[in-house]
């Protein structure tokens, strides 16, 4: 369900609320003029106590040469992922995470390698609730990697819920997963009532570290 909406009457203290209210933005296209709102009937989560790592993405992980970082260029992650021939990120949702990012609430993983920017996702906390916006990679497995390393800063930090508004067999290969709108407003009011932690990872966690937190189970 979506409903049309002047960018110009969207504030970062309006999108807060919005998610606070299970609803998100998103343009037709990067040249739309307008965003809309959405509100999923069928919405996609990625239980944390269930995150699946595939044996392949552990090999791969356990390989090394790369390094993960966060909110070290959330404007380049940004604009990887509006680098796509459709697109619903505009210059409207461009400004209006900046915005956020730059208060404290919206927050970029990347993945690096020899040659820079290898992938990264970025998404927005309120409470003890992330909500993953958009990931891409410009190498194989990058936006793979900055999902298990938002998954153990989450489950490390007591996170409760990780919005991924839809499920992508990307996504479902972890343990993604769509549930009613009614059952997600349930968990989301909950995580909006906790405090979590999204500063609790080291910086410097070994991939060992990272892959244990990321699948331990409670």
């Amino acid at each position: 369900m979506s409903e049309p909406v002047h960018p110009l009457e969207i504030t970062p203290s309006l999108l807060l609320r919005a998610y606070a209210a299970g609803v998100f933005p998103m343009a037709e296209s990067a040249d739309a003029r307008t965003l809309f709102w959405v509100d999923p009937k069928r919405r996609g989560v990625l239980p944390l106590d269930r995150f699946h790592v595939p044996r392949s993405l552990r090999k791969r992980i356990r390989r090394g040469g790369f390094a993960v970082s966060v909110n070290r260029d959330f404007a380049a992650v940004l604009e990887g992922c509006a680098a796509r021939p459709e697109t619903w990120i505009n210059a409207e949702i461009r400004d209006l995470y900046l915005t956020l990012h730059r208060m404290g609430f919206a927050h970029s993983v990347e993945v690096w390698d020899a040659a820079g920017l290898a992938g990264g996702l970025y998404g927005v906390c309120l409470g003890a609730a992330f909500f993953g916006e958009s990931m891409f990679s410009a190498r194989p497995d990058a936006s793979k990697i900055a999902l298990v390393w938002l998954v153990a800063r989450l489950r490390k930090g007591g996170f409760s819920l990780l919005d991924t508004q839809f499920v992508t067999e990307h996504l479902a290969s972890f343990g993604a997963i769509e549930i009613s709108r009614a059952a997600y407003h349930r968990q989301l009011d909950a995580a909006l009532e906790r405090q979590a932690q999204f500063w609790s990872l080291s910086a410097t966690a070994s991939s060992e570290e990272v892959l244990q937190l990321s699948t331990q189970t409670s």
